[in-house]
Formats: structure tokens, C-alpha cells, sequence
């Protein structure tokens, strides 16, 4: 069963790493981020629509609180689909993704500020890691010939941002209702979010586009089933193993950025990317002890 888990966690972690190289070849069709990110969430929130409709009278919530925390994560899920998808735009996808698993030293940060978490050394050392490793990543140790955009890299320090905000909301309002509830109220609250953003007539275009089947398939790999099998493999697993397991995310990523879409990393960039995977690998398994 253990290890049944593992391989769920594992597999939904490879779908989200594909998924950054698929919007990376959308972009280069010429399709705008905030349209791709809106897909990706759109066919999403069908999957998971049908899976609340599956029990629904189990799955129905009445509580405020719930349907708050919902929104909220749905906003952080379009912030961080999006803003991924603009880094890699502006960067590449080994860097947007790296970026991006910046997420848990923002969710130290803000717990640190409402007070649910303990200042340590050891915290703040992580803290200190991970922004070296940024800087290694980003090439502004040399301000003459920087390697990533300043934009590239704010994006994905906002993406890595939004991650956390989906964490804090997804995890409180799990504690109220069913995940399957949360998600379906979160990714439409993602939808209507992005419709007011996205330009309107390029969406439309999608439908009869022949990249549709790419957009359906960035939407269930990188949403749909990927999110529902992480959620069945999470039961099956400790949050621990779950953790390091997802780190699959960047590597499948990187991969796919360099084997198929042709980026490069320099060995100093590659320093920073170990840096701060390793630190937020340490930081995982001491928040899970």
C-alpha cells in the first residue's frame, strides 16, 4: 500500500513537471500565458466536478469558512499557474520550476508573521540557502551579464508565492470539507479569476484551434488527474515520503526543458537549482517530524 502511494505522488509529480514543457510550447505558438493557465484550470475544474458529483451528498459542505478558504485557494492556484507559465516565457522551465518550490519558505514566512511557527536557527538558515541558491540561479551575481530576466524571476518568485497562499487555503479548508469539494470550489473560483484577466477573444480561439488537444492535455496532465492521483497517493503515504517524492516535479521538468525544448543551464545555475531543492527537501522533513 506504502508503495502503491508512493508511485501515485510520484506519477502526479512527473504530470506537473510535462506540464511546464507543454505550456512552453503552447507560448511558443504564440498563445498567452493567462489563456493556457486558464485551460489547464478550466478542464481541471471538470475533472473535478465529476469526482464531487461522484458522493455529492457526502461531499456538500455548508460552512462560510470553507467556502472562504476555497476562494482564497483558488486564487493562489491561478497566481501560481500563471505566473509559472510568464517565467517560463521569460526565463526557461528548469528555472521557473526551481523558482516556483520556493513555496514552503514563503509559507515559514508568513507563519512566522501570524505566529503559528516557531522562529529556529535552523529555519532561518534555510531561509538564507534558498536565497543563495536565487542568486546562484538567477545569474545576479554578475549584473552585467545576468542570466534570467528580472521579470522571469519575479514572476517565479510569484508563482512560488501564489503556491503558498493555495497551500494555506487548500489546507484549512480540507479541514472542513472534502478535498473533492475543495478543489471544485477552488478551481472555479480559479475560472472566474483568470475570465476577467484573459483576453476573451483568444480563449475563444482555443476551441478551434488545431493545438486543442494540447490545451486538453495540459489541463488534465497538469490538473485533472494529476491533482486527484496526488490526493489518493497523499492517504496512502506519509506526508514526509510525499514530499521528497514531489521533488520528481522539478527534475521531470528540467528534463523536458533540456532534452526537448533545448535549454541551457550553467554549472553555476545548476549549483543554485541543487541548492535549493536539497534545502527545501531538509526543510520538508523537519516540518514533518
Amino acid at each position: 500500500m506504502k508503495f502503491a502511494g508512493v508511485g501515485l505522488v510520484m506519477l502526479a509529480a512527473i504530470c506537473w513537471g510535462i506540464t511546464g514543457g507543454i505550456a512552453d510550447i503552447l507560448m511558443a505558438k504564440g498563445w498567452s500565458p493567462i489563456v493556457i493557465s486558464f485551460f489547464r484550470g478550466a478542464v481541471g475544474f471538470i475533472c473535478f466536478f465529476l469526482w464531487f458529483l461522484y458522493r455529492f451528498r457526502l461531499n456538500w459542505i455548508y460552512s462560510t469558512r470553507f467556502y472562504i478558504w476555497s476562494f482564497l485557494a483558488g486564487v493562489g492556484v491561478a497566481g501560481n499557474f500563471t505566473f509559472y507559465f510568464l517565467s517560463i516565457q521569460e526565463s526557461s522551465v528548469a528555472v521557473a520550476v526551481t523558482l516556483m518550490y520556493t513555496a514552503p519558505i514563503f509559507v515559514l514566512l508568513i507563519s512566522f508573521l501570524i505566529g503559528i511557527e516557531q522562529s529556529t536557527w535552523f529555519k532561518w538558515g534555510c531561509i538564507l540557502s534558498v536565497l543563495m541558491g536565487i542568486f546562484f540561479l538567477t545569474g545576479a551575481y554578475n549584473t552585467e551579464s545576468i542570466s534570467v530576466s528580472f521579470l522571469g524571476t519575479a514572476a517565479g518568485l510569484a508563482s512560488g508565492i501564489s503556491y503558498a497562499l493555495f497551500i494555506f487555503g487548500f489546507k484549512n479548508a480540507s479541514s472542513i470539507g472534502k478535498p473533492q469539494a475543495t478543489l471544485t470550489i477552488a478551481f472555479l473560483s480559479f475560472c472566474l479569476v483568470l475570465f476577467l484577466f484573459m483576453d476573451t477573444e483568444e480563449a475563444a480561439t482555443v476551441v478551434t484551434s488545431s493545438d486543442i488537444g494540447w490545451f486538453l492535455l495540459i489541463g488534465i496532465l497538469g490538473a485533472g488527474i494529476s491533482f486527484i492521483i496526488y490526493l489518493i497517493g497523499l492517504r496512502m503515504t506519509t506526508p514526509t515520503t510525499a514530499s521528497m517524492v514531489a521533488m520528481v516535479e522539478p527534475v521531470t521538468a528540467s528534463l523536458f526543458g533540456v532534452l526537448l525544448l533545448g535549454d541551457y543551464l550553467t554549472i553555476i545555475q545548476l549549483l543554485g537549482m541543487v541548492l535549493i531543492l536539497i534545502t527545501i527537501t531538509l526543510l520538508s522533513l523537519k516540518q514533518a517530524d
